[in-house]
């Protein structure tokens, strides 16, 4: 049935749990692009002969314009969704994606990945005075400064503000500042410990 390719790219989406993001299927969008392309040269020949009094096509023709529109809905949809999901990791895992997300994306994604990020970090230089608003700190308004958290894997020595500097080794615990060690917790290398 026309416009099963395209559909097909949309529910892949809707199947992805949680904002996961799935492999940018190239192969499926090409079909449904070659879909679209085959639907409308069928249109232009029929409407050539409809203008010559075969009026019978009008039905046919509409159908066509109406799965080449609902072909073009589904495509743009499956596109916005992957780049709001890609603009959500980037507020997620910070300014570097772990490589097995990467290899999910287009190189097209990739580089708008990348023109995003860019322009979210100029945005952020130009307020909050001369070192800039990290707007990517506190996603969630703190209850306290300072919290309890676990470190999940050997991470290495980490600095906080007043020169300290601390090792991250597996399962260790520390009380550190909240702003300091939230990147840590999205990317997965600490955990916060509930009370």
């Amino acid at each position: 049935m026309a416009g099963e390719r395209a559909v097909g790219l949309v529910r892949e989406l809707h199947r992805a749990a949680g904002g996961h993001l799935p492999p940018f299927r190239a192969e499926g969008l090409r079909q449904a692009l070659e879909e679209m392309r085959a639907l409308y040269e069928r249109n232009q020949a029929d409407v050539s002969e409809a203008k010559s009094g075969r009026t019978d096509l009008i039905f046919l023709i509409r159908f066509r314009h109406c799965c080449l529109l609902r072909n073009q809905r589904c495509i743009l949809a499956y596109l916005y969704d992957r780049l709001l999901r890609i603009r959500a990791l980037r507020w997620e895992y910070g300014s570097v994606l772990p490589n097995t997300i990467q290899f999910h994306m287009a190189a097209e994604e990739v580089e708008w990945f990348n023109r995003y990020k860019k322009s979210l970090a100029t945005y952020m230089r130009s307020v909050g005075g001369e070192e800039g608003l990290d707007l990517t700190q506190d996603v969630k308004p703190p209850k306290s400064l300072y919290i309890e958290v676990r470190c999940l894997r050997d991470y290495g020595e980490f600095e906080i503000d007043d020169g300290t500097t601390i090792l991250l080794k597996k399962n260790s615990q520390h009380f550190l500042p909240r702003w300091k060690c939230e990147q840590l917790i999205r990317q997965g290398v600490l955990e916060h410990i509930l009370s």
